[in-house]
This record gives structure tokens, sequence and C-alpha cells, in this order.
């Protein structure tokens, strides 16, 4: 199975798309006191990070079947790989 680049691509662009938006979630979250809007962020928290796994899966899928050392699959996983490592590492902030 050859790598498709334009999807590569896409999934790298929808990457850094949710991980700043997990940065901007974790910053209103400890900017508010709003009972309701803290439910809502971390509800979309826990479906982005969803989101995140889920691509991050599809990357190591694509970078299995490939053989170059060096090309988009591989910085897909780093990328992801990072976001879920962030977000584990700030997830004790929602229990603050």
């Amino acid at each position: 199975m050859k790598e498709s680049e334009s999807l590569t691509n896409n999934l790298l662009m929808e990457v850094d798309v949710l991980s700043n938006r997990l940065r901007n979630i974790k910053q209103s979250y400890t900017t508010t006191e709003n009972k309701s809007l803290k439910g809502r962020l971390f509800s979309e928290n826990k479906n982005i990070f969803r989101r995140v796994n889920e691509i991050y899966k599809i990357a190591e899928l694509l970078n299995k079947n490939n053989t170059e050392d060096i090309n988009f699959s591989n910085l897909l996983v780093e990328i992801t790989q990072r976001t879920l490592n962030e977000n584990k590492f700030e997830s004790n902030l929602f229990f603050l």
C-alpha cells in the first residue's frame, strides 16, 4: 500500500489544529469559574484527545507500510505522539 501524501498532509493539519485547541481549552479551563463551562471544556478535551489518538493509530499504520526512513507518516507519528504526551502530562490540570 502506497502512502497517500495528501491524506497524511490533511491529518498533519488536523493534528495541528487539534493540538492548538487543546492548549486553548486548558487556558480557558484555568481562567474560568463557570462550572458548566468547565464541564463543556472537559468534555471537548476528552473528545479531541480521542480524535488525536485515532489519528495516531492511522499514522502508525501508514508508517508501518512505508519503507522510507524519512517521510510524512513519520512526521505524523511524531507530532501526534507529542500531542498525546503533552495532554497526558497536563491532564492533572483538570483535577485541581
